[in-house]
């Protein structure tokens, strides 16, 4: 069992949180229960627990998910000196595949999970007291998703509404969608009716604070746009009066996302595994809480292989008789760290031998994806060692010499 103290358990206690109330099982040595009934989410009833069960002798808790709605528990069972581990849910899945039955209980799963610490701890993973400072991180990037879920929604639907009104405009401005003057002329002048009768004196004094370098570039594609165009397409006027309230949307959206990112990048500097994840090229802030999040220190994997398949980065083998072999890319795994490895595998194509290893996989028939999920595949191996070791990132070149 990683990280946890080498000391024997008398008490098993398995619990499957809730949001409202938890359900706990508690399991002897032998396997015998000796509680089996909901817990309400509520700090006495669990101290009430703990020390009824310690009563037995030590014991350890043991639950399905550490932050969250699992976060009181934790505390309230470390501040009564009950040591915490909590079981994966990859892992919790797999094993209760191996007990009877297929129902989806609280009361199925909280067994589950303390027969697993029972009689298989090293499925358990640690609850450590850096979690504390991972449960800040995990609001934070939390927050932060649903920002870019967010961003993702508003800029579509300006896409959208410019696309059905004035295409050669979305054209022009599209990809600077983001761009502060932009967002700053839709939300002044809102759309090809407004940005027209502003003319282009009054734009480029408004874009110039904005963008000083690119301001008449991103002018100049508003009014080549607009000549393109001579009739109304019906909706205009209703879209001249969204566009900017969306516009505004999106800058206070876009403003919030950086703040958000300045939080997290305070919080991953505090951490000693910060340098050695964003040493790596392609490793942002983002990406680099998101893999600590996901994955810890490291310690919970015995090898590279284990946390590549546990990203679902590792390619799974089909195979029926002799007639039909091959292998394919998993569809299982966590899919926020799968996402961050892709992510950060895309941004590392500057890197000299990224991109080489990713232009040998294209040389070799490999499509963009194929080639991209390859390379995060070995870059996993690469981050799992550092992780190890505690060392930065080296170029092969450099790690040759």
């Amino acid at each position: 069992m990683h990280g946890l103290p080498e000391r024997a358990y008398a008490v098993y206690l398995g619990l499957d949180v809730g949001k409202g109330e938890h359900y706990a099982c508690a399991l002897n040595t032998d396997g015998k229960k000796l509680h089996d009934k909901p817990l309400p989410q509520d700090e006495q009833r669990l101290r009430d627990l703990f020390t009824q069960l310690s009563v037995h002798g030590p014991v350890l808790a043991v639950v399905d998910q550490p932050a969250s709605i699992g976060a009181l528990p934790v505390a309230v069972a470390r501040d009564c000196g009950v040591d915490v581990a909590y079981l994966p849910g990859l892992a919790m899945r797999r094993i209760a595949d191996l007990h009877p039955g297929n129902a989806k209980t609280d009361a199925r799963d909280a067994f589950v999970i303390a027969d697993a610490a029972r009689t298989m701890p090293h499925t358990l993973r640690r609850v450590d007291m850096n979690d504390d400072a991972l449960a800040d991180l995990e609001v934070i990037v939390g927050f932060d998703d649903d920002l870019a879920s967010e961003v993702t929604r508003v800029t579509n639907r300006i896409h959208g509404l410019l696309t059905q009104i004035h295409p050669a405009l979305e054209r022009g401005i599209g990809p600077r969608l983001h761009h502060k003057a932009v967002l700053e002329l839709l939300a002044r002048f809102g759309g090809p009716t407004g940005l027209r009768a502003a003319g282009r004196r009054r734009l480029l004094a408004v874009a110039r604070p904005r963008a000083p370098r690119s301001y008449q570039k991103i002018v100049d594609a508003i009014m080549a746009a607009l000549d393109q165009q001579t009739v109304t397409v019906p909706g205009t006027k209703a879209a001249e009066l969204v566009l900017p309230k969306l516009a505004e949307q999106l800058a206070e959206l876009l403003k919030q996302r950086e703040e958000a990112a300045a939080q997290v990048e305070e919080m991953l500097d505090a951490h000693p595994l910060s340098r050695v994840l964003t040493s790596m090229p392609g490793v942002g802030v983002r990406t680099a809480a998101r893999i600590l999040l996901e994955v810890g220190d490291g310690t919970a994997f015995p090898t590279a292989a284990h946390l590549a398949a546990y990203a679902g980065l590792a390619p799974v083998t089909r195979r029926s008789g002799s007639s039909i072999r091959g292998e394919h890319p998993s569809r299982g795994g966590n899919k926020n760290l799968k996402r961050a490895f892709f992510l950060s595998a895309f941004a590392a194509l500057h890197d000299p031998a990224s991109r080489a290893y990713y232009d040998r996989k294209r040389a070799q028939g490999k499509k963009h994806n194929a080639a991209l999920i390859c390379l995060a595949r070995r870059r996993c191996d690469v981050l799992y060692a550092m992780l190890r070791d505690g060392t930065l990132y080296q170029t092969p070149a450099t790690a040759a010499a």
